[in-house]
């Protein structure tokens, strides 16, 4: 089951989604969609906002204020396929991190 989309009463940018299955996310980031990747980094909580979507990202980037040239490009497998994808990500952590969605 997938967690709903996200949702700011403060920001217009584009909707994220989080996902239980790491697959099932990665799909909907191959598949164009925002993909938000908890996770812990030196004890800290992050995330990856992932799409192939470029433009998506830079979209949302601009609501939160994120400067574009810190959006990462990384080629990522599809699952679905096998196959590397043109990819890129934001890393979001402190005050740019969304706060924690309903756990599914």
């Amino acid at each position: 089951m997938n967690a709903p989309d996200h949702d700011r009463d403060t920001l217009s940018s584009p909707r994220f989604r989080e996902f239980r299955s790491r697959r099932e996310g990665m799909i909907h980031a191959m598949s164009g969609g925002l993909w938000l990747h908890r996770h812990n980094w030196k004890g800290r909580p992050m995330a990856h906002l992932v799409s192939t979507d470029r433009e998506l990202l830079l979209a949302y980037g601009r609501e939160v204020g994120l400067p574009p040239e810190r959006l990462q490009y990384k080629p990522l497998k599809d699952p679905r396929t096998g196959e590397r994808r043109e990819a890129w990500h934001w890393d979001l952590g402190g005050p740019v991190l969304p706060p924690p969605t309903k756990k599914w």
